[in-house]
């Protein structure tokens, strides 16, 4: 009788306790996907102006981001062309590009990342994420 009593009071104690207990989740991890909507944050306020939603450009005036060599080529390139902007005509898969960019180097290493990162994994686009690390990097050399 003590047993059956002792387990119809501990079980209702127990389920209360197992009912409070929630279950571990596994972490959010910021990674590309996070990158990606951060950076589309970046391109809307400052690039959309002259690449447009779709990342298209206007001929002979502001390159297009759609699967361009610049674009999913080298990221150091990449990463001083936001920095420094352009100031002279850039040919780019045999087309002449003559509007010139400003720099953004006004923009964090992170949103610089996060935008570049937007970019390359964009408009039909698909190449390896920026860290901010690496524009942190080309950042302190351009300063030399």
């Amino acid at each position: 009788m003590k047993k059956l009593l002792a387990a119809v009071i501990l079980l209702p104690a127990s389920l209360c306790v197992f009912a409070q207990t929630k279950p571990k989740t596994a972490a959010i991890k910021p990674g590309i996907p996070a990158s990606i909507a951060r950076g589309k944050v970046v391109y809307t306020k400052n690039c959309l102006s002259c690449h447009f939603v779709d990342g298209g450009g206007v001929p002979n005036m502001n390159p297009p981001l759609v699967k361009t060599s610049y674009v999913l080529g080298d990221k150091t390139k990449l990463i001083k062309v936001v920095l420094n902007g352009f100031a002279q005509n850039v040919e780019i898969d045999g087309e002449t590009y003559s509007n010139n960019m400003a720099p953004h180097n006004f923009l964090s290493d992170q949103e610089i990342a996060d935008v570049l990162t937007y970019v390359r994994n964009s408009f039909g686009n698909k190449a390896s994420a920026v860290k901010a690390a690496e524009v942190k990097v080309v950042r302190a050399a351009n300063k030399k």
